[in-house]
């Protein structure tokens, strides 16, 4: 019997991460700072596994390997790695400056992972709070290296102001990072490549400074301003009731937004599907949910109601 697979994540502690994973979500993080949950992951740096069910205790790996197509559908293959990862982020701090590689540069420099294009959704942030999204107008590679040297960065990335409910497409390539007071939901390949370029001199607990990538990451930046146009608009279906937004499209994953009034019937359509709940609370196919939890949906389990009053974020592979 197919059913929605509720996700235990993993936790990372970074110097940047705060306590809102448990204050706000209720997660169970641990002692400190939990600057991120890994919420659907087969990655080997940190797996969640399944809270419920027939499943209950597996790690996602292994229900991989039990379920296979009836899991992952038939355009994922069993004997490929898992596609994507979903995470959230509490940047009590500011993240460090970074750009991820794409796919022919990450597998050529880094022992065969995979290269990193990902999408973010504000699940709540401070007043004022902004992120960098690339460049000013007219930033070269040349001027980016000069600036690194000496000491100018921050005066050539684009920063934008952020609210609820903002959501940004970032393919690799794009120097970006998160400023303090934001709590965001990201859907990426299954990576775990990051060049940092800045880290504004931060030591860690030791008294250590976090290593920079300086030169993979002046290899593989874009330079092409995005100024004014960082924001994914998206474009919104009506549904009864309910409104479906497609936020991104890509090789990658689609990402959409739905807003859910009471009651949704939705269709796997023979493909694994990632939920976050954003916000709300409700049920799907029967198992309750709140804010914050995600689900793996099968692709073998065909209509499923969600419902409730809510905000789901799905994404998966057409």
């Amino acid at each position: 019997m197919m059913y929605p697979l509720k996700m235990q994540p993993t936790y990372k502690q970074y110097l940047w991460g705060g306590e809102n994973l448990k204050k706000l979500y209720g997660k169970d993080t641990p002692q400190g700072n939990a600057a991120e949950s890994w919420e659907v992951s087969c990655h080997p740096n940190g797996q969640s596994s399944v809270a419920n069910g027939k499943y209950k205790g597996q790690t996602l790996a292994q229900v991989v390997s039990s379920m296979g197509e009836a899991l992952l559908g038939k355009t994922i293959s069993p004997a490929e790695k898992f596609p994507l990862l979903l995470k959230i982020l509490d940047a009590n701090d500011k993240l460090s400056v970074q750009v991820h590689p794409d796919d022919e540069y990450a597998m050529k420099n880094e022992n065969g992972e995979k290269g990193k294009t990902e999408m973010w959704y504000v699940l709540d942030c401070k007043p004022g709070a902004q992120l960098v999204y690339g460049f000013k107008e007219g930033v070269t590679k040349e001027i980016f290296e000069n600036a690194i040297k000496g000491g100018t960065l921050e005066e050539i990335l684009n920063k934008v102001n952020v609210n609820k409910g903002d959501a940004f497409f970032i393919p690799a390539g794009t120097v970006h990072a998160i400023g303090e007071g934001i709590i965001i939901a990201e859907i990426q390949q299954n990576s775990d490549t990051t060049y940092r370029v800045y880290d504004y001199n931060r030591k860690d607990k030791d008294g250590n400074t976090r290593p920079l990538h300086i030169e993979k990451a002046l290899d593989v930046s874009n330079f092409e301003s995005s100024v004014g146009k960082e924001k994914a608009q998206g474009s919104e279906v009506l549904d009864g009731e309910n409104i479906r937004t497609i936020l991104a499209s890509c090789r990658y994953f689609n990402f959409e937004k739905l807003e859910i009034k009471e009651k949704s019937i939705e269709n796997t359509d023979g493909r694994m599907e990632i939920i976050l709940v954003a916000e709300g609370s409700g049920k799907i196919a029967g198992e309750s949910f709140k804010s914050a939890d995600s689900f793996v949906i099968p692709a073998a389990m065909g209509e499923y109601a969600v419902e409730g009053k809510c905000t789901l974020l799905k994404s998966y592979i057409a």
